[in-house]
């Protein structure tokens, strides 16, 4: 939470005032993002060994968890688009998706599983989770400032799964 398509999220939500359409957008474009993802993930695994898949994930997991350390920026609120909530919603989560996090924790899994399309959904349901809660709850998430201990908290977790993983694939676990 906290991130730049929560944050985004989050904008779109108070500037149009329509959840629906916002939320659909923002579901839209997290599926498109992420199927490109999953799809690029699934290339690479046919490319290179197991270990190496694993690696590559442990690698995504770690930098996915230090991104979440550094503070997110506010992202460009799009008030100068003059296309409607949903529209905006898609099209601002599917290009701000590009070089996320997320996206690399879904390249990952699916290169490390070989199941893209597994990986495509969890990684939009995930995504949609994650920005859910910055439409329905804009007005309680702007007063509170507990996003922080959420971002470390969910950082360490990843950098310490992506670490054991990294032994694991190098065998010094």
């Amino acid at each position: 939470m906290g991130g730049g398509n929560q944050m985004l999220s989050l904008a779109l939500a108070q500037r149009f005032q329509r959840d629906s359409a916002v939320l659909v957008g923002i579901a839209v474009g997290a599926m498109a993002n992420a199927a490109l993802s999953a799809a690029g993930g699934w290339l690479i695994s046919t490319m290179i060994a197991s270990d190496a898949r694993t690696l590559f994930l442990a690698l995504a997991l770690v930098l996915g968890g230090v991104g979440l350390f550094i503070a997110a920026k506010h992202p460009d609120t799009l008030d100068s688009w003059r296309t409607g909530p949903a529209l905006t919603a898609f099209a601002g989560i599917f290009i701000l998706g590009f070089g996320d996090g997320a996206q690399f924790i879904i390249l990952g899994l699916a290169t490390r599983t070989g199941d893209p399309v597994m990986a495509a959904i969890g990684g939009a349901i995930g995504i949609f989770v994650a920005c859910a809660p910055a439409v329905f709850l804009r007005k309680p998430i702007l007063a509170s400032g507990g996003l922080l201990w959420i971002r470390r908290m969910g950082g360490s977790i990843l950098m310490s799964i992506g670490a054991v993983m990294a032994l694991s694939a190098t065998s010094l676990l």
